[in-house]
């Protein structure tokens, strides 16, 4: 009976490999390093923009939002922007929710030291809190 050849990774075939990859490691290395490097700047920015979208802000606003509580931050300071255009109509309105949003940030940024179902739990209040007064604002903005 004759033997069949092992189609499988032996030890053989996998010294040939080393082998080989010995031979090409140096003639490929300089060509593809800078392939390498390319690919990774391509996959850091897709990145980047990924975040960005996530928290709803620009790319280059991307390093003002970091931690645990990026996302939080970057409602409160949107829902300050949107504070701008009720600044004439109704000043008492956004100088109350303005001190508001400061104490909710301060609350976020405070959250970040804190163990995990602390933090979780103060975050979960900021979003709720926030959750309201963007409907009132919605509401005030007729929206």
């Amino acid at each position: 009976m004759a033997r069949e050849k092992s189609k499988g990774f032996t030890p053989g075939r996998a010294k040939n490999l080393v082998g080989v990859a010995k031979v090409l490691a140096p003639a490929l290395i300089p060509v593809m390093a800078p392939v390498a490097a390319r690919a990774a700047a391509l996959l850091s920015d897709r990145y980047d923009h990924y975040r960005a979208a996530r928290l709803g802000v620009p790319v280059d606003q991307l390093t003002r939002y970091s931690g645990k509580g990026a996302r939080l931050h970057a409602r409160i300071a949107g829902f300050a922007d949107a504070l701008t255009q009720l600044r004439d109509t109704e000043p008492t309105y956004v100088q109350d929710t303005e001190k508001r949003l400061a104490q909710l940030l301060a609350a976020v940024r405070a959250s970040e030291r804190m163990p995990a179902p602390r933090r979780k739990a103060a975050h979960r209040a900021v979003s709720v809190d926030l959750d309201a007064m963007e409907a009132d604002l919605l509401k005030r903005l007729g929206v």
